[in-house]
């Protein structure tokens, strides 16, 4: 961790610290006005600094002080995650800064995922993904990255991992019967593969439900015309635009269909 990090970390840590003993010190009401900006504030910030002890801790506290997990996710946590992508898609941020991200996020849904569910409540879903690297390629940095930002704009996402055969991504994807398939390849000998998993979904007569977008290192918007994908992108916050305007397709074509 850089020594910038460290001391923004240490800070946030400090002002967690003090709402909570402010909140014990007050009873169980916080002062109006305060906490909830504050909080979502705190929560926004510890997804930037990609520190998931104080993102879970800040999840907690939520729990414990009636926040709507709901709130906590869509006003605190998931902004957070908006805002570093924008400053990594301006190269103000870097690639271990977004994976450090991606985990203070996974720590945070970690504590509010369960709480949504024993309210019995779900947050919006924009689209079931199914992701993965393509035959032959071990890599999926990108792809967990885009799996979890994907997650944190209200995606279901199903990650097949890595290596994975056309035929396994249109299995999946008829068993969930998924909106979107992201195939990642970060090798030019593997991107080929990618064509296979196009294929296949056309293969498995699921063409016309499935929309397909691919990424990785060496592919290009003039590969995925190619192969006849439906969208690349060049970049994890490029895959969520993306993924939401292939879900704007899919409502305008089923608006548009003959009854």
């Amino acid at each position: 961790m850089s020594a910038r990090r460290e001391w923004k970390c240490a800070i946030r840590h400090c002002f967690v610290i003090s709402i909570t003993d402010w909140r014990h010190a007050l009873g169980s009401a916080w002062p109006r006005g305060f906490m909830p900006d504050a909080t979502f504030s705190a929560m926004r910030q510890s997804i930037i600094d990609g520190a998931p002890d104080t993102a879970s801790g800040l999840a907690q506290q939520a729990v414990s002080s009636g926040i709507a997990p709901i709130d906590a996710i869509n006003q605190g946590f998931v902004v957070g995650m908006h805002d570093m992508g924008d400053q990594f898609a301006r190269g103000q941020m870097y690639l271990p800064d977004m994976m450090a991200s991606a985990e203070a996020m996974r720590a945070a849904m970690a504590v509010l995922d369960p709480e949504l569910k024993k309210l019995g409540t779900e947050r919006p879903m924009a689209g079931v993904v199914v992701l993965g690297t393509t035959k032959g390629d071990i890599h999926e940095i990108g792809k967990i990255l885009v799996g979890t930002l994907l997650t944190a704009h209200g995606f279901r996402v199903h990650d097949l991992g890595v290596d994975v055969a056309g035929k396994k991504f249109a299995a999946k994807a008829q068993e969930l019967q998924a909106d979107i398939v992201g195939v990642s390849a970060l090798l030019t000998t593997t991107m080929r593969n990618q064509k296979s998993v196009v294929e296949a979904i056309e293969k498995a007569g699921l063409r016309p439900q499935v929309k397909i977008m691919v990424g990785g290192a060496p592919v290009t918007r003039r590969w995925a015309e190619e192969i006849g994908a439906d969208g690349y992108a060049k970049d994890a916050m490029s895959a969520v635009d993306l993924a939401r305007q292939l879900m704007e397709q899919k409502t305008r074509a089923a608006v548009a269909e003959p009854v």
